[in-house]
C-alpha cells in the first residue's frame, strides 16, 4: 500500500492577511492556499509544519488524514465565548482527546487511530461536513464534546473512577455535522446509541455558553 497523507486547514472567523499567507508559504511550496484555506497532500515525504502552532496562530478547523489509520480533528473556539468550566467536563480524563488554551482561544484536539490500512483517500470534503461543530459548541450544544468522551472510552482512555461528564440532550436526534464526526474520528455506533437512550429530546430553550 502506497502512503497518503492529507491535511487541510479552514480559517472562519477571519481570511489570512498577505503576510500570513507569505509565512504558510515558507512552510510549503506545494500546498493549496487561499485567503481562508490550506491544503496539501503527500504520497511520499512529510508535513513540515507543525498543526497545533498553525492552529494558535492562523486557522478555527484542522484535518488530517493518513492511510495507515490515523484521523484527527482540531477546532480552535475563542474563550470569551464558551463556558470553560463546562466544556472541561468532557476532557477531563483522556490523553487522545484534549482540549488546551491558546492565547485567547481553546482548541479541541480529537485524534482516531486503528491498525487497519485505508486504501481509498481521506475525503476532501470532510473538513467542510465537520467545521459547522465550532458554531455547535459556540451555540451550547455540547453533543459534539460528549461524543469526544465516548472516543475516549473507547480506546480505554479514561480512568475507572473517572466520574462521567453530563450527558446532553438530544443524542438520539444528532446533526449532520456531529454524525459526520462519529463517521471520521470512528466512534463506535453502539455506544453512542446506548448514551442516546439516558439523553433528554432536545428543546429549543438551551441557553448558548456565552458569558
Amino acid at each position: 500500500m502506497s502512503e497518503y497523507q492529507c491535511y487541510e486547514f479552514l480559517a472562519l472567523d477571519r481570511p489570512l492577511t498577505a503576510k500570513q499567507m507569505a509565512e504558510l508559504r515558507a512552510i510549503s511550496t506545494r500546498a493549496k492556499i487561499s485567503p481562508t484555506r490550506f491544503w496539501n497532500e503527500y504520497q511520499w515525504g512529510d508535513f513540515k509544519g507543525d498543526p497545533a502552532k498553525l492552529m494558535e496562530r492562523y486557522f478555527d478547523v484542522h484535518l488530517y488524514f493518513a492511510n495507515w489509520g490515523t484521523h484527527r480533528l482540531m477546532l480552535r473556539i475563542p474563550k470569551a465565548r464558551v463556558d470553560l468550566k463546562q466544556l472541561k467536563k468532557y476532557f477531563a480524563g483522556g490523553r487522545e482527546q484534549r482540549l488546551t488554551t491558546a492565547g485567547e482561544h481553546v482548541v479541541v484536539d480529537l485524534v482516531s487511530d486503528t491498525e487497519e490500512p485505508e486504501y481509498e483517500e481521506g475525503d476532501r470534503g470532510a473538513l467542510v461536513a465537520l467545521s459547522p461543530l465550532r458554531a455547535e459548541l459556540v451555540g451550547g450544544d455540547l453533543r459534539s464534546a460528549y461524543l469526544a468522551w465516548l472516543l475516549s472510552v473507547q480506546a480505554d482512555d479514561v480512568d475507572d473512577d473517572a466520574m462521567e461528564p453530563p450527558v446532553p440532550p438530544g443524542l438520539a436526534e444528532l446533526t449532520s455535522a456531529q454524525q459526520a464526526m462519529i463517521e471520521f474520528l470512528r466512534i463506535d455506533v453502539d455506544l453512542v446509541a446506548a448514551a442516546a437512550m439516558a439523553s433528554a429530546t432536545m428543546t429549543d430553550d438551551r441557553q448558548p455558553l456565552l458569558r
